[in-house]
């Protein structure tokens, strides 16, 4: 199958990174969030992104413009209806993603293939809430979208093989590396790096080390380009958290507790990077620990 028009559901962080090297690519894009402000907000941050790799000679300028150009904004998610490929990136709760799924059902072409960008949510059960499950994917990609290589191609239990193999050949147009998952909780790369994360801030929690001391053992001792707290912040102590619930009770085992000190800080509204403080305080010019 062709895959021209794409449809990205949601502009926060992951949405308009998608939107970005989707368009980059040479794919037409149509991009819709619930407010005219969040979709604003996406195309500048899309275009001040696409700026910095002209400014280091990775984008031409007359590609940067042509990128642009083929991103559209809309309010209203019936007009996602003519889309070839649509792509699933709102928050991480499933009882969200189940509404927009059950919402755009009946605007779709019978051939759409829809794909949800989760990080741990089961693929066969948001795709037996549509009229599609064989054309329903996981398509995981890493944060920051333009910036990061893999992608992680997700099957459910029902997906049929010519979806599979349209999607992997969207991630090679698209220059990236497309790795294979089974349908399990938090995937690959969630499944290894979230009970790390966990494992830090416990190691915070009992007083081990301080987020300085656990980040620049990491660094310099596993050679981490970032040290997990700091990584923790950068994702969103929110999404954390998810995660690590969707690991704990798909798997049902103790390791993958999430740590009452990460809990305690979602609940403070400290989720990191995106409201200025989460392990470490932004609000400074210069990152410094709260702890």
């Amino acid at each position: 199958m062709e895959i021209r028009l794409v449809g990205v559901v949601g502009a926060g962080q992951m949405g308009n990174g998608i939107a970005h090297v989707f368009a980059l690519a040479g794919y037409d894009v149509l991009m819709t969030d619930i407010s005219e402000e969040s979709l604003q907000k996406a195309l500048a941050t899309i275009e001040r992104n696409l700026d910095r790799q002209v400014a280091r000679g990775k984008v031409l300028p007359a590609d940067k413009r042509a990128a642009m150009e083929r991103i559209r904004t809309t309010l209203k998610l019936a007009d996602l209806g003519q889309c070839d490929l649509i792509i699933e990136a709102a928050t991480e709760r499933e009882t969200v993603k189940q509404a927009i799924f059950e919402d755009l059902i009946p605007h779709l072409k019978p051939t759409t293939i829809l794909t949800s960008n989760t990080s741990s949510i089961s693929i066969t059960r948001l795709a037996s809430r549509t009229d599609r499950p064989e054309k329903f994917m996981g398509f995981h990609f890493m944060n920051p979208v333009p910036v990061m290589q893999l992608v992680e191609l997700i099957r459910g239990i029902a997906t049929d093989q010519e979806t599979w193999e349209t999607l992997h050949e969207v991630v090679r147009k698209l220059g990236k590396t497309a790795s294979s998952s089974e349908d399990f909780p938090g995937f690959i790369v969630n499944r290894i790096l979230m009970p790390m994360i966990n494992e830090a801030v416990y190691t915070l929690y009992e007083g081990v080390g301080n987020v300085k001391s656990i980040d620049e053992s990491m660094k310099l001792g596993a050679n981490h380009p970032m040290g997990p707290l700091e990584l923790a912040d950068f994702i969103g102590l929110d999404t954390c958290l998810s995660i690590m619930n969707v690991l704990h009770e798909g798997l049902a085992d103790t390791k993958y507790r999430p740590c009452p000190l990460l809990t305690k800080y979602v609940e403070a509204g400290w989720l990191g990077r995106k409201t200025q403080r989460g392990f470490y305080d932004y609000r400074g010019e210069v990152p410094v620990p709260t702890r």
